[in-house]
């Protein structure tokens, strides 16, 4: 027996999230039965971030265990001749039979992309969250600044979550335009349900004036998802990368 890590990318866009749902297609799901026809075992993976409904990702991680005797590195190549083609492995390698991608020291880095024109362009509008309304990105780093350190995230934390603590911490968080883009790069160790879509439309209500910088201390403090901005919609988020203590994925 061995435990193999898969490093995977997809487009979240036809896939109702990670997690596995019974009649609905999912990451998860797919990844399931590709590899138990590949291997010729029933396969459950382990993922590391379960990825919402409509979110991208270029490295998502997941693990499983295997008896088949092809070679860790191998997986990957023959894995991908299976899938769909909005998913993609991008690397496979053999790990500890204990490692647990939820249960070690790692560090998150996820893009939330916003295509600010007059007019969307169709090719974007799978993978950005269009707004015409101008949003002043000086405005959003200044509030963005208040979010860096460890904080109570409560107030960015979907009401449905079912959570231990809302404590985390984000260890950088960047504000860039790029052309008609802005992309919000936030960076942490752990990220509560729908945490960084909601830090995004908090961000823009503040590119937009209706919110001035320094009320993002009020809404840490208020420990109350009222108080905080909008979700924004999930095509603009990707999870871009994934850090291990001590291992290599990327």
């Amino acid at each position: 027996m061995k435990r193999v890590l898969l490093v995977v990318a997809y487009d979240g866009t036809a896939y109702n999230g990670w997690q596995l749902q019974p009649g609905t297609p999912t990451i998860e799901g797919e990844l399931n039965k590709a590899l138990s026809s590949l291997l010729g075992e029933e396969i459950r993976v382990i993922g590391a971030s379960r990825t919402d409904s409509g979110v991208h990702a270029l490295c998502n991680i997941a693990v499983f265990d295997t008896n088949a005797r092809i070679p860790a590195e191998k997986i990957s190549y023959a894995l991908n001749q299976r899938l769909p083609e909005g998913i993609r492995i991008q690397k496979s390698l053999e790990v500890a039979e204990d490692f647990h991608p939820r249960h070690c020291n790692s560090k998150k880095t996820y893009e939330y992309r916003i295509l600010n024109r007059e007019f969307p362009l169709p090719t974007k509008r799978l993978y950005a969250h269009f707004t015409y309304v101008p949003l002043d990105v000086e405005l959003m780093r200044m509030g963005a600044k208040y979010l860096v350190g460890e904080h109570d995230f409560k107030s960015f934390c979907a009401t449905a979550a079912v959570v231990e603590t809302t404590i985390r911490t984000i260890t950088d968080i960047g504000v860039e335009k790029d052309g008609d883009e802005i992309v919000i790069r936030v960076s942490g160790t752990g990220f509560l349900y729908n945490m960084v879509r909601i830090i995004a439309g908090t961000l823009m209500e503040i590119g937009r004036g209706n919110y001035p910088p320094q009320k993002v201390q009020e809404i840490l403090a208020a420990k109350d998802r009222q108080a905080a901005g909008p979700t924004a919609p999930a095509n603009g988020l990707t999870l871009v990368k994934y850090e291990f203590e001590g291992l290599d994925v990327m």
